[in-house]
């Protein structure tokens, strides 16, 4: 895959919102799209359905050169080979961990993305050596029902602040997306505007075109 520096459009394969369509089919338009990165979320799934899932979609996301980001099984992240595990609050520092280097040594380790919602979680992030952190939700999203957005605020801060990746997320839209590139947002996860769309591979590469 390409360097995450470099890496823009941060889409999804998530259950949720697949509807009976295979994993992989769907992986498989987001790569044609334009995806960088393709998060697997699977609240729902059991361990070995999730394993199953990222071990179907690692075959289509590495020749396309997108990188897998399996969400927080770290253990099946690392035993398949994922580029990255992303992690929420819970899943990281409410668990007791301080540093990624604390998290269990595995063969292979993929990198580490973070959830943040605040200032005060961006900076122990990065201090505890994420690769990446995710800002939001910047809008009301029903992946997160219940979770008060940040607001373009904290994309202002993030920008202003942030030494590592970061990408915007939380009900990110055509509709929004600009204003969310005028408070300095380069970086974007979309879920729900891309996969209920009609057509996905078109969807995806409706948000790239904006992202240079």
């Amino acid at each position: 895959m390409k360097p995450l520096s470099e890496c823009r459009l941060y889409a999804f394969v998530d259950t949720a919102y697949l509807h009976g369509r295979p994993p992989e089919l769907v992986a498989r338009q987001l790569c044609d799209g334009g995806a960088d990165l393709i998060q697997l979320r699977a609240k729902t799934s059991s361990p070995d359905e999730i394993r199953r899932m990222a071990e179907a979609i690692l075959p289509v996301t590495r020749p396309a050169g997108a990188g897998l980001v399996v969400n927080d099984q770290f253990a099946i992240a690392c035993e398949v080979g994922a580029d990255f595990c992303h992690l929420g609050q819970e899943d990281f520092f409410d668990a007791g961990f301080a540093r990624v280097s604390q998290l269990p040594a595995f063969e292979s380790r993929p990198g580490i993305g973070l959830s943040t919602h605040a200032p005060d979680q961006a900076r122990l992030a990065m201090a505890a050596g994420a690769d990446y952190i995710a800002i939001g939700p910047v809008h009301a999203t029903p992946t997160k029902p219940g979770v008060k957005p940040v607001t373009l605020d904290y994309v202002r801060w993030a920008a202003a602040n942030v030494g590592i990746p970061w990408f915007a997320i939380g009900g990110i839209t055509l509709l929004n997306l600009d204003e969310l590139l005028a408070a300095g947002a380069r970086r974007i996860c979309v879920v729900s505007a891309i996969l209920d769309a009609p057509d996905v591979a078109k969807a995806c590469a409706e948000f790239r075109k904006w992202l240079v």
